[in-house]
């Protein structure tokens, strides 16, 4: 049976390697890691289902990356919490569509993924009619000019509709979430890979 593209976006999602402490361009080498530099990212997320977390991350707890997704169409925010000593870690990524760089937005369509590392679960909503924006702000942070941009992303929201597993048979619904994460934006052009299957799946998410 042939999955869907979303599915398979998903299924990478998984299989892509931890995410790198998110830093300001322009912050100091010896800058204090964690989401922001500013010292006030976070994440609270209330998930009930298959799994029953309600989840309340600080800045100094999180790693988180994002910025627009490779088509332009939107934004791409990214979190992973606390790594357990067995190599168990949330990840959620959350892909807001129709908006850009230093605008806010309400009403948004987004597509969430939630993936449990080190335990092989996924839960995708496979679309972004199920989960929504109610307000998204974006605040500029570091120096201004240059080729990289960094901006903080506050956002808060709900979901209407569960997430499932790829093969359907367990549910999570992410009934409210709030976060301040981070997006960076790069006038410079991205020298091209060669492009292997999972790259493709990444850039349709």
């Amino acid at each position: 049976m042939r999955l869907p593209p979303t599915v398979l976006c998903a299924a990478a999602l998984l299989a892509a390697p931890p995410l790198s402490h998110s830093a300001d361009p322009a912050a100091p080498a010896g800058a204090a890691k964690g989401c922001l530099p500013t010292g006030n990212g976070y994440l609270r997320a209330r998930i009930r289902g298959a799994m029953n977390l309600d989840v309340n991350w600080h800045n100094a707890e999180l790693q988180c990356e994002g910025g627009p997704r490779p088509d332009g169409s939107g934004l791409r925010v990214a979190f992973a919490g606390p790594a357990h000593a067995d190599g168990r870690r949330l990840r959620l990524v959350f892909g807001v569509d129709a908006v850009h760089e230093g605008r806010a937005g309400h009403a948004l369509p987004t597509n969430l993924t939630v993936i449990f590392e080190g335990e092989d679960r996924l839960f995708a909503t496979r679309g972004d009619d199920h989960c929504t924006v109610d307000e998204l702000k974006q605040e500029r942070l570091g120096a201004l000019g240059g080729t990289a941009r960094s901006w903080r992303i506050v956002a808060r929201g709900f979901c209407i509709a569960p997430a499932s597993t790829l093969s359907s048979d367990a549910r999570i619904l992410v009934s409210s979430f709030d976060f301040a994460g981070t997006a960076v934006f790069d006038d410079t052009p991205a020298q091209k890979p060669a492009e292997s299957p999972q790259h493709k799946l990444q850039d349709r998410t």
